[in-house]
Protein backbone atom coordinates (compact mmCIF):
# COMPACT_ATOMS: atom_id res chain seq x y z
CA UNK A 1 0.00 0.00 0.00
CA UNK A 2 1.27 3.85 -1.35
CA UNK A 3 1.92 5.80 1.39
CA UNK A 4 0.46 9.50 0.97
CA UNK A 5 2.98 12.63 1.11
CA UNK A 6 0.82 13.95 4.14
CA UNK A 7 0.43 12.82 7.25
CA UNK A 8 -1.89 9.94 7.28
CA UNK A 9 -5.42 10.37 9.80
CA UNK A 10 -7.65 7.86 11.45
CA UNK A 11 -9.89 8.94 8.46
CA UNK A 12 -7.43 6.86 5.85
CA UNK A 13 -7.18 4.44 8.06
CA UNK A 14 -10.71 3.30 8.23
CA UNK A 15 -11.43 3.92 4.75
CA UNK A 16 -8.63 1.45 4.56
CA UNK A 17 -10.01 -1.03 6.52
CA UNK A 18 -12.95 -0.55 5.77
CA UNK A 19 -14.95 0.42 9.46
CA UNK A 20 -15.11 3.44 11.12
CA UNK A 21 -13.44 6.06 12.60
CA UNK A 22 -15.24 4.80 15.94
CA UNK A 23 -13.71 1.66 15.60
CA UNK A 24 -10.08 2.95 14.78
CA UNK A 25 -10.32 4.84 18.15
CA UNK A 26 -11.41 1.85 19.97
CA UNK A 27 -8.66 -0.28 18.44
CA UNK A 28 -5.65 1.74 18.63
CA UNK A 29 -6.58 2.83 21.73
CA UNK A 30 -7.08 -0.74 22.98
CA UNK A 31 -10.47 -0.61 24.25
CA UNK A 32 -11.97 -2.66 21.49
CA UNK A 33 -12.83 -6.12 23.39
CA UNK A 34 -16.32 -7.14 23.45
CA UNK A 35 -17.24 -4.09 20.74
CA UNK A 36 -15.28 -4.83 17.67
CA UNK A 37 -14.66 -8.68 16.59
CA UNK A 38 -10.65 -9.56 16.84
CA UNK A 39 -10.28 -10.14 13.13
CA UNK A 40 -11.39 -6.13 12.44
CA UNK A 41 -9.02 -5.58 15.45
CA UNK A 42 -6.01 -6.84 13.18
CA UNK A 43 -7.52 -4.96 10.35
CA UNK A 44 -7.18 -1.66 11.92
CA UNK A 45 -3.52 -2.20 13.00
CA UNK A 46 -2.42 -3.79 9.71
CA UNK A 47 -3.84 -0.76 7.52
CA UNK A 48 -2.76 1.88 10.05
CA UNK A 49 0.98 0.11 10.18
CA UNK A 50 0.47 0.24 5.93
CA UNK A 51 -0.07 4.34 6.18
CA UNK A 52 2.47 4.74 9.03
CA UNK A 53 -0.16 5.84 11.04
CA UNK A 54 0.47 7.87 14.45
CA UNK A 55 -2.10 8.87 16.68
CA UNK A 56 -1.83 12.09 17.84
CA UNK A 57 -1.26 11.96 21.59
CA UNK A 58 -0.83 15.73 21.77
CA UNK A 59 -4.63 16.54 21.15
CA UNK A 60 -5.49 12.77 23.15
CA UNK A 61 -4.00 13.76 25.71
CA UNK A 62 -5.07 17.24 26.01
CA UNK A 63 -8.73 16.11 25.83
CA UNK A 64 -8.05 13.66 28.66
CA UNK A 65 -6.56 16.59 30.83
CA UNK A 66 -3.13 14.18 30.89
CA UNK A 67 0.07 14.89 29.22
CA UNK A 68 1.77 11.46 29.95
CA UNK A 69 4.85 13.85 30.83
CA UNK A 70 6.92 13.48 34.34
CA UNK A 71 9.46 15.67 35.33
CA UNK A 72 12.96 14.53 36.83
CA UNK A 73 14.58 16.68 38.94
CA UNK A 74 18.21 16.48 39.64
CA UNK A 75 20.85 18.65 41.90
CA UNK A 76 23.47 18.68 39.15
CA UNK A 77 24.52 17.06 35.40
CA UNK A 78 28.09 17.67 36.61
CA UNK A 79 28.58 13.68 37.20
CA UNK A 80 26.97 10.28 35.41
CA UNK A 81 25.57 8.69 38.17
CA UNK A 82 22.78 10.79 37.25
CA UNK A 83 22.65 10.34 33.55
CA UNK A 84 22.06 6.86 34.44
CA UNK A 85 19.34 7.83 36.96
CA UNK A 86 17.76 9.73 34.15
CA UNK A 87 18.31 6.33 31.33
CA UNK A 88 16.37 4.15 33.83
CA UNK A 89 13.59 6.28 34.54
CA UNK A 90 12.85 7.05 30.74
CA UNK A 91 13.14 3.40 29.67
CA UNK A 92 10.53 2.55 32.01
CA UNK A 93 8.27 6.09 31.25
CA UNK A 94 8.76 4.50 27.32
CA UNK A 95 7.96 1.09 27.97
CA UNK A 96 4.21 2.89 29.43
CA UNK A 97 3.92 5.50 26.95
CA UNK A 98 5.35 8.43 28.62
CA UNK A 99 8.06 11.05 28.05
CA UNK A 100 11.18 12.25 31.06
CA UNK A 101 11.93 15.81 31.28
CA UNK A 102 15.12 16.42 32.86
CA UNK A 103 15.53 19.16 35.03
CA UNK A 104 18.76 19.93 36.72
CA UNK A 105 17.93 22.47 39.81
CA UNK A 106 20.24 25.76 39.23
CA UNK A 107 20.67 25.89 43.17
CA UNK A 108 21.63 22.07 43.49
CA UNK A 109 19.50 20.72 46.13
CA UNK A 110 17.06 23.84 45.61
CA UNK A 111 15.10 25.73 45.80
CA UNK A 112 14.25 24.29 42.13
CA UNK A 113 12.40 27.04 40.27
CA UNK A 114 9.28 26.18 38.22
CA UNK A 115 10.50 25.41 34.92
CA UNK A 116 7.67 25.56 33.10
CA UNK A 117 4.66 28.47 33.18
CA UNK A 118 2.78 26.22 35.21
CA UNK A 119 3.94 22.96 35.84
CA UNK A 120 0.94 21.63 37.17
CA UNK A 121 -0.63 22.18 34.09
CA UNK A 122 2.52 20.70 32.17
CA UNK A 123 3.10 17.96 34.22
CA UNK A 124 1.79 14.22 35.24
CA UNK A 125 4.13 13.87 38.17
CA UNK A 126 7.77 14.71 39.37
CA UNK A 127 10.80 12.58 40.32
CA UNK A 128 13.05 14.30 42.41
CA UNK A 129 16.52 12.64 42.97
CA UNK A 130 18.80 13.53 45.83
CA UNK A 131 17.00 16.79 46.70
CA UNK A 132 16.21 18.71 50.19
CA UNK A 133 13.11 17.88 51.28
CA UNK A 134 11.81 21.54 50.79
CA UNK A 135 13.65 21.75 47.46
CA UNK A 136 10.74 21.41 45.10
CA UNK A 137 8.12 23.73 46.39
CA UNK A 138 7.28 25.87 43.17
CA UNK A 139 7.47 22.30 40.72
CA UNK A 140 5.17 20.88 43.18
CA UNK A 141 2.59 23.23 44.61
CA UNK A 142 1.14 20.64 46.30
CA UNK A 143 -0.63 19.22 44.11
CA UNK A 144 1.70 17.27 41.61
CA UNK A 145 1.73 13.38 42.30
CA UNK A 146 5.69 13.46 43.63
CA UNK A 147 8.55 10.59 43.97
CA UNK A 148 11.30 11.23 46.05
CA UNK A 149 14.38 9.84 45.58
CA UNK A 150 17.38 9.45 47.74
CA UNK A 151 15.28 10.93 50.72
CA UNK A 152 14.63 10.62 54.02
CA UNK A 153 11.49 8.01 53.81
CA UNK A 154 9.95 9.29 57.27
CA UNK A 155 10.26 12.87 56.75
CA UNK A 156 9.62 13.32 52.77
CA UNK A 157 6.32 15.19 50.64
CA UNK A 158 6.75 12.52 48.30
CA UNK A 159 4.25 9.68 47.61
CA UNK A 160 6.43 7.58 47.55
CA UNK A 161 10.48 7.31 48.57
CA UNK A 162 13.13 4.78 46.38
CA UNK A 163 16.18 4.58 48.19
CA UNK A 164 19.49 3.01 47.06
CA UNK A 165 20.73 1.10 50.54
CA UNK A 166 23.38 3.82 51.06
CA UNK A 167 23.57 2.72 54.85
CA UNK A 168 24.42 -0.50 54.31
CA UNK A 169 27.06 0.49 52.06
CA UNK A 170 28.74 2.76 54.67
CA UNK A 171 28.72 -0.54 56.42
CA UNK A 172 30.63 -2.71 53.63
CA UNK A 173 33.21 0.27 53.53
CA UNK A 174 33.73 0.46 57.55
CA UNK A 175 33.84 -3.76 57.58
CA UNK A 176 36.63 -3.80 55.00
CA UNK A 177 39.02 -1.16 56.59
CA UNK A 178 37.96 -2.36 59.95
CA UNK A 179 38.89 -6.19 58.95
CA UNK A 180 42.63 -4.86 57.16
CA UNK A 181 43.68 -3.54 60.33
CA UNK A 182 42.47 0.41 60.05
CA UNK A 183 41.70 1.95 63.29
CA UNK A 184 42.67 5.90 62.54
CA UNK A 185 39.84 7.37 59.71
CA UNK A 186 39.46 10.63 58.67
CA UNK A 187 35.63 11.14 56.64
CA UNK A 188 35.84 13.51 53.82
CA UNK A 189 32.33 14.45 54.09
CA UNK A 190 30.12 16.12 51.44
CA UNK A 191 29.48 19.67 52.25
CA UNK A 192 25.50 19.37 51.15
CA UNK A 193 22.73 19.43 54.15
CA UNK A 194 20.72 16.12 52.55
CA UNK A 195 19.54 13.11 54.14
CA UNK A 196 22.22 10.85 52.43
CA UNK A 197 25.16 12.33 52.91
CA UNK A 198 23.71 12.41 57.17
CA UNK A 199 23.12 8.44 56.68
CA UNK A 200 26.56 8.47 55.42
CA UNK A 201 28.11 10.23 58.80
CA UNK A 202 25.64 8.70 60.89
CA UNK A 203 26.37 4.98 59.63
CA UNK A 204 29.95 5.35 59.55
CA UNK A 205 30.52 6.53 63.13
CA UNK A 206 28.22 4.08 64.63
CA UNK A 207 30.08 1.23 62.71
CA UNK A 208 33.46 2.50 64.31
CA UNK A 209 31.95 3.81 67.41
CA UNK A 210 31.23 0.03 68.26
CA UNK A 211 35.23 -1.34 67.60
CA UNK A 212 36.85 -0.43 70.81
CA UNK A 213 40.33 1.83 69.84
CA UNK A 214 39.16 3.50 66.95
CA UNK A 215 38.78 7.34 66.27
CA UNK A 216 37.42 9.65 63.26
CA UNK A 217 37.80 12.92 62.71
CA UNK A 218 35.39 14.77 59.93
CA UNK A 219 36.30 17.49 57.06
CA UNK A 220 33.69 18.72 55.02
CA UNK A 221 34.44 19.83 51.36
CA UNK A 222 32.02 20.83 48.61
CA UNK A 223 31.55 17.84 45.89
CA UNK A 224 34.44 18.75 43.46
CA UNK A 225 37.84 17.77 43.38
CA UNK A 226 39.73 20.98 43.91
CA UNK A 227 37.15 21.08 47.14
CA UNK A 228 38.24 18.05 48.28
CA UNK A 229 41.75 18.41 48.04
CA UNK A 230 41.66 22.07 49.96
CA UNK A 231 39.76 19.89 52.87
CA UNK A 232 41.87 16.91 52.88
CA UNK A 233 45.16 18.58 52.49
CA UNK A 234 44.44 20.07 55.80
CA UNK A 235 42.71 17.65 57.10
CA UNK A 236 45.53 15.43 57.01
CA UNK A 237 48.24 17.44 57.96
CA UNK A 238 46.59 18.99 60.90
CA UNK A 239 48.39 18.16 64.64
CA UNK A 240 47.98 14.79 66.15
CA UNK A 241 47.68 11.22 64.72
CA UNK A 242 47.48 11.06 61.38
CA UNK A 243 44.54 9.22 60.20
CA UNK A 244 45.66 5.46 57.85
CA UNK A 245 42.39 5.45 56.48
CA UNK A 246 40.41 8.21 54.26
CA UNK A 247 36.78 7.24 53.53
CA UNK A 248 34.98 9.54 51.09
CA UNK A 249 30.95 10.39 50.34
CA UNK A 250 31.66 10.23 46.58
CA UNK A 251 34.44 9.26 44.07
CA UNK A 252 35.00 13.12 43.11
CA UNK A 253 36.16 13.74 46.78
CA UNK A 254 38.25 10.65 46.57
CA UNK A 255 40.07 12.11 43.66
CA UNK A 256 40.64 15.31 45.63
CA UNK A 257 41.87 12.90 48.46
CA UNK A 258 44.74 11.33 45.47
CA UNK A 259 46.05 14.69 45.17
CA UNK A 260 46.16 16.01 48.75
CA UNK A 261 47.91 12.69 49.47
CA UNK A 262 50.24 13.03 46.90
CA UNK A 263 51.24 16.90 48.03
CA UNK A 264 51.58 15.57 51.78
CA UNK A 265 54.17 12.93 50.06
CA UNK A 266 51.94 9.94 51.03
CA UNK A 267 50.87 7.37 49.09
CA UNK A 268 47.95 5.19 48.12
CA UNK A 269 47.43 2.86 50.07
CA UNK A 270 50.92 2.21 51.30
CA UNK A 271 50.58 5.16 53.36
CA UNK A 272 46.36 5.83 53.04
CA UNK A 273 43.95 3.89 52.39
CA UNK A 274 41.22 5.74 50.13
CA UNK A 275 37.73 4.82 49.69
CA UNK A 276 34.85 6.12 47.40
CA UNK A 277 31.19 5.91 46.66
CA UNK A 278 29.26 5.58 43.61
CA UNK A 279 31.54 3.74 41.22
CA UNK A 280 31.79 6.45 38.44
CA UNK A 281 34.07 5.85 35.29
CA UNK A 282 36.58 8.18 37.72
CA UNK A 283 37.10 5.40 40.21
CA UNK A 284 38.82 3.17 37.28
CA UNK A 285 40.43 6.15 35.91
CA UNK A 286 42.54 6.83 38.98
CA UNK A 287 46.24 4.96 40.01
CA UNK A 288 45.71 2.78 41.92
CA UNK A 289 42.05 2.19 41.29
CA UNK A 290 39.25 3.16 43.84
CA UNK A 291 37.99 0.85 46.38
CA UNK A 292 34.12 2.02 45.99
CA UNK A 293 30.24 1.00 46.57
CA UNK A 294 28.40 0.70 43.29
CA UNK A 295 25.49 2.39 43.15
CA UNK A 296 23.08 0.91 40.18
CA UNK A 297 21.95 4.48 38.87
CA UNK A 298 19.79 2.90 36.50
CA UNK A 299 18.12 1.19 38.06
CA UNK A 300 17.52 3.59 40.65
CA UNK A 301 15.82 5.67 38.10
CA UNK A 302 14.02 2.60 36.68
CA UNK A 303 12.48 1.75 40.05
CA UNK A 304 11.58 5.80 40.70
CA UNK A 305 9.79 5.58 37.15
CA UNK A 306 8.07 2.66 38.45
CA UNK A 307 7.15 4.26 41.92
CA UNK A 308 5.36 7.14 39.94
CA UNK A 309 3.42 4.66 37.77
CA UNK A 310 2.20 3.43 40.62
CA UNK A 311 1.06 6.26 42.59
CA UNK A 312 -0.32 7.81 39.09
CA UNK A 313 -2.48 4.23 39.28
CA UNK A 314 -3.29 4.28 42.89
CA UNK A 315 -1.42 1.44 43.53
CA UNK A 316 1.16 0.99 46.06
CA UNK A 317 4.67 0.83 45.22
CA UNK A 318 7.66 -1.90 45.72
CA UNK A 319 9.12 -1.18 49.06
CA UNK A 320 12.28 -2.35 49.72
CA UNK A 321 15.78 -0.51 49.51
CA UNK A 322 18.15 -1.53 46.31
CA UNK A 323 21.17 -3.20 47.15
CA UNK A 324 24.80 -1.36 46.64
CA UNK A 325 27.64 -3.67 46.22
CA UNK A 326 31.58 -3.31 47.87
CA UNK A 327 34.28 -2.77 44.79
CA UNK A 328 37.39 -4.04 46.38
CA UNK A 329 39.94 -2.53 44.40
CA UNK A 330 43.93 -1.50 44.64
CA UNK A 331 43.89 2.55 46.92
CA UNK A 332 43.19 0.03 50.11
CA UNK A 333 45.66 -2.21 52.06
CA UNK A 334 46.64 -2.85 55.74
CA UNK A 335 48.02 -0.09 57.34
CA UNK A 336 51.76 0.32 58.35
CA UNK A 337 52.78 -1.21 61.40
CA UNK A 338 53.88 1.87 63.51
Amino acid sequence: MARSSTRPTSRDVAQAAGVSQAAVSLVLGDKWRGRVSETTAERVREAARDLGYRPNLAARNLRLGHTRTVLLVVPALTTEFFAGVYTGAARVAADHGFGVVLYPSPEGIGPARDPFASAQAALDGVIASSMAADALTAIRGDQLPLVMLDSDPSGSLGAATVNLDIADGIRQVATHLLDLGHRHFLHLAADVPSWTFEVRARELAARLAAVPGTSVRTAHAPISIDGALTAAEAALAAPGPRPTALVCDDDKLAAGAYKAARRLGLRVPDDLSVTGLDDLALATALDPELTTVRLDAELFGERGMQALLAVLEDRTPDAGDIPVELVVRGSTAPPRPS
